[in-house]
């Protein structure tokens, strides 16, 4: 997730542009879309889609595991994929030690497993249920970006694991610990520090780790609580009319920014913090999971210029059935929506009105995923949920695997690449 999970902790290519084809969301440095790219957090298209991809609709630990791969120590970053390479990044449980893992997508063998960063200490009140590995990886056609909150950010030649540049030095008291991703949008590698003590977004240069801007957030949190300063989403980069915008949610706030300078466009304010769930965008509106607090789903126009907060660019909002940790899932002109505890549904684009909902129960850190014609959601005790792509969905399986998944799931090649607590699955049909 990546890592969605973390939000509970409150309790708890090269320079190629890319424009999603369904949420018109992504324009990055990103690598050519294929049918072997989830390169980064969310996907291709930044909101858990793979058209065109038919992985199957059940399996177990006897049924369509083409292969798994034990993963030491403890981690929630979801897998990434290009090519024939898989990234994930893990640590031990105290976080004294962090590494990066690339396995091989035909084979599940690990390629590469790097110590990246040992800590003499860690901070405090890292909460028990996070880990120290809770940022997903972004790749282009050369170089692995992993990244680990405050404890370090680091450039890996892709072939041979070698470090290119790394940065130790941007402070952030996460203090329940890290759970923003990064992004790459044209030479920038872009990312959230959002923490008790410090709040601010960075964009270093790709090549060299330099910092070409840094944007701190000026947001009325209405406390001198650290812990309601606290995000934990990953930004999106969109294109409103030949606008990049860069999407920034934040504890209280949505802050919209240049991605070139981190220079505000406009803002939209909200009364709950701790956010987590990457935005999503249809071309026109987006959609801001709020967060902690009663998790609302906010419709906003894109097109709006200093603080819409309460003007009409605020198109709807809905409180019901919003989860505060799995990001939402926008395909086929629907919403899908899973909370914490179980209840999915599908929310209308238009008027933000839950229109279907079915509870499954367990508890759901992992974000909603889909291809073309079937939604997948995956819970903490290995339970995995496969539905139709319908007004009224349909399940179509009920799936087990020993271990749960709090990590969202890749869908390359006609399989599911899932990581569970302690394995990373390949699943497809066998060849």
């Amino acid at each position: 997730m990546n890592f969605q999970f973390i939000a509970s902790l409150f309790l708890g290519l090269l320079t190629t542009p890319l424009l999603a084809p369904n949420s018109l969301a992504q324009t990055a440095s990103s690598p050519k879309s294929d049918a072997a790219n989830w390169y980064q957090f969310r996907g291709p298209h930044s909101d858990g889609t793979a058209p065109g991809q038919h992985p199957p609709t059940s399996w177990s630990e006897t049924e369509n595991i083409l292969w798994k791969t034990p993963i030491h120590g403890r981690g929630w970053s979801s897998p990434v994929v290009l090519g024939t390479e898989i990234w994930l990044t893990t640590a031990t449980e105290d976080g004294k030690k962090m590494y990066a893992v690339c396995v091989d997508l035909e084979t599940g063998k690990v390629k590469h497993d790097k110590l990246l960063f040992e800590n003499d200490e860690v901070q405090k009140d890292h909460h028990v249920t996070n880990t120290y590995a809770s940022p997903t990886p972004v790749l282009d056609e050369e170089f692995a970006f992993i990244h680990f909150g405050s404890y370090g950010t680091a450039c890996l030649r892709r072939d041979n694991c070698e470090i290119v540049w790394q940065r130790r030095d941007l402070p952030c008291n996460h203090f329940r610990g890290p759970g923003s991703s990064p992004i790459l949008y044209k030479n920038l590698l872009i990312f959230h520090q959002d923490g008790f003590d410090f709040q601010y977004v960075v964009a270093l240069d790709r090549k060299t780790g330099k910092t070409v801007w840094k944007t701190d957030r000026d947001v009325a949190y209405g406390t001198d609580n650290g812990d309601v300063f606290k995000a934990f989403c990953t930004p999106l980069v969109i294109d409103v009319a030949g606008q990049k915008q860069l999407v920034s949610p934040t504890s209280k706030a949505c802050l919209v920014l240049d991605p070139e300078t981190g220079k505000e466009i406009w803002r939209v304010r909200f009364e709950e913090f701790s956010a987590t769930a990457r935005p999503l965008f249809d071309g026109k509106r987006l959609y801001i999971n709020t967060g902690f607090g009663k998790a609302q789903l906010y419709c906003v126009e894109a097109d709006g210029i200093g603080d819409v907060t309460g003007t009409p660019k605020v198109v709807w909002t809905q409180r019901k059935n919003i989860g505060s940790k799995p990001s939402q899932l926008l395909v086929g002109g629907r919403i899908f929506s899973i909370t914490d505890d179980g209840v999915i549904s599908r929310v209308s684009m238009e008027t933000g009105e839950v229109v279907w909902q079915e509870r499954l129960g367990g508890k759901f850190s992992s974000s909603l995923v889909a291809t073309d014609e079937h939604l997948f959601a995956l819970d903490h005790d290995g339970k995995g949920y496969v539905f139709t792509l319908a007004d009224d969905p349909q399940k179509v399986s009920e799936n087990k695997l020993p271990d749960g998944c709090n990590a969202s799931p890749a869908i390359v090649n006609d399989s599911l690449i899932i990581r569970t607590t302690t394995q990373l699955y390949r699943i497809a049909k066998p060849r």
